[in-house]
């Protein structure tokens, strides 16, 4: 397997939108919508990172990042997802590949920190924990993560940007 990371480029938003919306098809916790998402937010400019999986030169898999806001006024955090892979390739580490390859670029750039709606065992992998002091409202709070990047702690309600509002 020889997957290449690579940030979007123009032209990649129709295929991005089909593998988004093929890898969630038949997924358990599922809005129907996550194409539609990352469609917003590439629209309201609101994507910070925007990375495709490559294998055989054929699209596999894509992340995003995009702002969050706390409470506290805290900057600099960041919303991972949706994240990716098409069915068929799934299982395979891609998303893992395309998760660490989105925290590095957060690192790179000062970022204070990640959080991610999950799984909590696959999310842990890369760090992520539960962090009592924020809040996603309406969902159960172990599957709401963080991962801090630097010394200054965020407290209160997260909000995502309002492109995870979109339905079509």
């Amino acid at each position: 397997m020889s997957i290449e990371i690579r940030p979007e480029r123009s032209g990649d938003a129709k295929l991005i939108h089909e593998v988004v919306t093929q890898a969630f098809r038949d997924a358990p916790h599922t809005s129907g919508t996550e194409g539609f998402i990352v469609r917003e937010l590439r629209a309201a400019g609101a994507l910070a990172v925007s990375l495709v999986a490559l294998e055989d030169g054929h699209m596999v898999g894509h992340v995003a990042l995009s702002p969050v806001t706390i409470e506290d006024g805290s900057a600099g955090w960041y919303g991972l997802g949706p994240v990716a892979v098409l069915p068929g390739h799934q299982g395979r580490g891609i998303g893992s590949e395309l998760i660490g390859h989105a925290l590095r670029l957060l690192r790179e750039r000062g970022a204070a920190g990640c959080v991610v709606l999950g799984e909590p065992a696959y999310y842990g992998r890369f760090g992520f924990r539960h962090d009592p002091a924020l809040v996603l409202e309406g969902v159960p709070p172990e599957y709401f993560q963080a991962l801090p990047l630097g010394s200054a702690a965020a407290r209160g309600a997260v909000a995502y940007h309002p492109a995870f509002a979109a339905t079509r």
